[in-house]
């Protein structure tokens, strides 16, 4: 799982993809943390993705480093409605407590369960981590 969340974060951007009815839907991410063992992103409760994720929680993320890596991250998430993962969330991202706080009603944290994810390149065989 670290080594996951280390490549999303020298990524910075990395792209999570839900199914809306029949209909594939991607959007840019950049935060993720770890708490209790276990890697998150946040989004609001408020947005289209939030909503595809509760019908449907299998998601797909990828995203490419510097060096021209790149990760493709299958899972299920998992919305963990703890006030101390919120606060982790938060306390790893700061620039999300300009959006959000541990106290509103809107701010979901999420966790990756069943994850698989593969890092490759152009040069090297691909490296799969579970968690």
């Amino acid at each position: 799982m670290k080594e996951t969340m280390d490549f999303l974060r020298e990524a910075g951007t990395f792209y999570l993809a839900t199914v809306d009815g029949d209909q594939p839907r991607v959007r840019p991410f950049g935060a993720v943390s770890e708490y209790e063992g276990k890697l998150y992103i946040l989004t609001s409760n408020e947005k289209d993705v939030y909503r595809q994720i509760q019908k449907n929680s299998k998601v797909e993320i990828s995203g490419m480093n510097q060096s021209g890596k790149w990760i493709r991250l299958m899972a299920e998430l998992v919305v963990d409605d703890r006030y101390d993962a919120k606060k982790a969330m938060l306390d790893q991202n700061p620039s999300l407590r300009s959006m959000y706080s541990e106290d509103d009603a809107k701010a979901e944290v999420l966790y990756f369960k069943n994850a698989t994810a593969t890092i490759c390149s152009f040069t090297e065989a691909p490296v799969i981590y579970r968690f």
